[in-house]
C-alpha cells in the first residue's frame, strides 16, 4: 500500500485539470478490465474467475445455460455475491467466444 499512499500524496498536488487528465489515462489503461473478474496465471489455468474465489466464469455460464438461476447459483456457491454474478454476466457478454471455448475445452476433459 505504500505506492498507493505515494500516489495519494502526489494527487493532492495536482490541479483539477491534471487530475482529470490522469483519470482519463487510468480509464484507458483499464480499458478491458472487468471489476470482480481476474485472470491469474497458475490459478484455474489462467481462466477468468470471480475474485476471492477459484470459480471460473465459464462454469457459471455453463450452469446458467443448463437452467440454473442466479438464486440457485448463490445458494450453491456461498462465497458468491449477487454483484459477482452481475460481473460474470457482463464478462460473458463481452467475451462470449472465449467463454464458449472454455466450456467446450472443459467438457472434453
Amino acid at each position: 500500500m505504500k505506492k498507493a499512499e505515494e500516489v495519494k500524496e502526489i494527487l493532492s498536488t495536482l490541479t483539477r485539470a491534471e487530475k482529470a487528465e490522469l483519470l482519463q489515462w487510468v480509464v484507458q489503461d483499464l480499458g478491458d478490465a472487468f471489476p470482480g473478474i481476474e485472470k491469474t496465471p497458475g490459478v484455474c489455468g489462467g481462466e477468468p474467475c470471480i475474485v476471492r474465489t477459484r470459480i471460473p466464469v465459464w462454469l457459471l455460464e455453463q450452469a446458467r445455460k443448463l437452467g440454473a438461476t442466479d438464486a440457485e447459483l448463490l445458494r450453491s456457491y456461498p462465497t458468491l455475491r449477487a454483484a459477482d454474478l452481475v460481473n460474470a454476466w457482463a464478462y460473458v457478454r463481452a467475451h462470449g467466444d472465449e467463454i464458449e471455448q472454455q466450456i467446450l475445452e472443459n467438457e472434453k476433459a
